[in-house]
């Protein structure tokens, strides 16, 4: 047996494309392929329910090995090791060094300082840093656009007074000034001849990127994938042409870009944003013809989203960062933030931070996602989900290009509008429950109380007060609008109850009750379910008795021309009267008076709205 060398399988035929597509017509049973099977994402194709090998042979990302141009397969050859990143506010510098020491030797081995510009100076920095080993801990640093330079200036001093090997000290400064523009409308274009600046300081030094890509601001404000990919790459183009523009040889400029790119709840989608992100900077780098390929990398931070992250039931956020930094892990980027669950309503605490770094600690030490480069690679899914991303991506980035450039994209307002417009396409779909929100528009905690929890607003701590001159984009998480409906039903004099009547056939009233529940819990109404009654004035006597302040009726479509207008009747305007479903008989029903109906179709936000405000709150 230890000499049969015959492949598994062998004995089977491969069904050919046609086979497969008649065996799936079959099953469908005359049912749309179309309309049932094929996916039309967000991105702007269509995702086909089967692929076969010869889908890939046609395609030109499995060709390249890891560590070989157009880098699609990672920069890694040997390993997927990736930097575990955890971000530290350093308003006190001693504090700061002491969490940071700690951290250290808690798995962390990427730092990230947050600096107020008005605190730099040698001192705070030889405080910041003490006991640190700069030449083992990649150091990353954020602080106002205008004094990264100053602070590249000491950080340059300490490294020499320390006598560090220089090749050795790896990290960035996260200065973009394009993102205040983005995100506040401010006018930093007077800042932007800084990078030349920049990268003179620390040119002695090949592993520390002087300039930021944030494109995770666009993710964290609901842009689809492709539109953070696209503008990512216009975005990166910008900051390069500028720097070759002011004389700096672009294998200089390549190697002081870093991107931040954010990764959302899609998995698969998100593995090959990275994949598509590599293989499309890549032969954006060679066109500005740099002597090494290596300069032709892509360095990428990938931090979970905040745009998904939830205030209620906060604890699935957990599952959410969970899945994105898995997939950003098997994408194999250089380094990895892990948003604490709670970091979207009040500043992480010890306990949220140590399961974040968890998260990450548990991918390398117990699912060694660190060993294998690209596991993704030869999935027919994935390369054609990489390729696909390539194409749109690409169009985004053309297009930006034949507008001015991403600068100019920004002054126009271009790219705000268009980010602006898909996060209110979201918000519209989660509000319909189009797109769900777990715990939040779908299956909330029907008891759960905020305890006193209010969203967190980012401030910047540069304490300059710049104009605003440009639209600027909106951030607004997708959750924001049911939790700030769900609160102030908390805050008002008396919580309504909504109490379920049930009766007629068994599993129809069932199904409905529940939908009922989970429709009216997402403004943290008191819902009770009941087993069923034998008479509609039986059911709202019970209502009554509980104190219900609305009664839902929960029947069959059949039954409700039955059950409707007597248990309406016999309610009385006693309570809010509310019909489970849309039935056939529903224009009738609204002749009689029953102007509430709860069903799939509805808008839950604004019908819970409407609730609201017939009950006085």
């Amino acid at each position: 047996m230890s000499n049969n060398k015959e492949k598994l399988f062998s004995e089977f035929k491969a069904p050919t494309r046609q086979e497969w597509l008649d065996k799936i017509e079959k099953d469908l049973k005359g049912a749309d392929f179309n309309k049932r099977l094929v996916w039309r994402t967000n991105e702007g194709f269509n995702v086909q329910p089967f692929y076969l090998k010869e889908d890939v042979e046609k395609l030109k990302t499995p060709e390249s090995l890891p560590g070989e141009f157009p880098f699609v397969r990672g920069n890694k050859k040997n390993s997927n090791e990736w930097y575990v990143r955890q971000e530290i506010e350093a308003t006190d510098a001693k504090e700061a060094n002491a969490k940071a020491l700690d951290i250290l030797n808690r798995g962390v081995d990427s730092l990230s300082f947050h600096i107020h510009g008005k605190d730099i100076s040698k001192e705070f920095v030889e405080t910041l840093l003490q006991g640190i080993e700069c030449e083992i801990v990649e150091l990353n640093f954020n602080t106002c656009k205008r004094s990264t330079l100053k602070l590249a200036e000491i950080l340059k001093a300490y490294f020499e007074q320390k006598g560090y090997d220089k090749k050795k000290i790896t990290g960035s400064f996260d200065w973009d000034p394009m993102e205040k523009m983005l995100r506040k409308g401010n006018d930093l274009t007077a800042v932007l001849p800084i990078a030349k600046d920049l990268v003179e300081a620390m040119k002695e030094y090949p592993n520390f990127r002087t300039v930021a890509v944030n494109a995770v601001s666009l993710n964290n404000s609901g842009a689809y994938i492709v539109q953070e990919l696209g503008y990512a790459l216009a975005w990166g183009n910008e900051y390069m042409n500028q720097l070759v523009e002011a004389g700096i040889d672009a294998d200089t400029a390549a190697n002081n870009i870093k991107f931040n790119l954010g990764i959302s709840e899609n998995f698969f989608m998100e593995m090959a944003k990275f994949r598509a992100a590599r293989m499309l900077w890549a032969e954006i780098v060679k066109q500005y013809a740099p002597k090494e390929d290596a300069s032709c990398m892509m360095c990428v931070n990938a931090a979970t989203s905040k745009y998904n992250m939830t205030l209620f039931d906060s604890y699935v956020n957990l599952l959410r960062s969970q899945t994105e930094a898995m997939s950003a892990a098997l994408a194999g980027v250089h380094s990895i933030q892990v948003t604490p669950f709670d970091a979207v309503y009040e500043t992480p605490n010890e306990f949220s931070e140590r399961i974040a770094r968890n998260q990450q600690l548990l991918l390398k030490e117990e699912s060694h996602f660190d060993k294998v480069v690209d596991p993704g690679a030869g999935s027919y899914f994935i390369e054609e989900l990489t390729t696909s991303l390539a194409n749109e991506g690409w169009k985004i980035f053309l297009n930006i290009e034949e507008n001015g450039g991403f600068l100019e994209a920004i002054m126009k307002g271009m790219v705000q509008d268009d980010i602006n417009a898909t996060n209110q396409k979201r918000h519209d779909a989660a509000a319909k429950r189009k797109e769900f929100i777990l715990g939040t528009n779908q299956f909330p905690n029907f008891t759960e109380k905020s305890e006193g929890k209010l969203p967190r607003e980012c401030k910047c701590g540069c304490g300059n007060k710049e104009e605003k001159v440009f639209k600027a984009i909106e951030t607004t998480r997708l959750a924001a609008d049911f939790e700030d409906l769900r609160i102030k039903v908390e805050n008002s004099k008396k919580v309504p109850t909504a109490f379920m009547l049930t009766i007629g056939n068994l599993a129809m009233r069932q199904a409905r009750a529940q939908f009922s529940c989970n429709f009216l819990a997402c403004a943290g109404y008191k819902v009770m379910d009941n087993l069923g009654f034998k008479t509609v004035e039986e059911g709202v006597d019970a209502a009554l008795k509980a104190g219900a302040d609305i009664v839902v009726l929960c029947s069959s479509d059949d039954e409700y021309a039955e059950y409707a207008v007597p248990a309406f009747k016999y309610l009385d305007n006693r309570a809010m009267f509310v019909v489970a479903g849309a039935p056939a008989c529903m224009e009738e029903l609204k002749a009689a008076g029953i102007e509430n109906f709860v069903h799939v179709k509805c808008n839950v936000l604004e019908t819970l709205k409407e609730y609201n405000e017939k009950l006085g709150i």
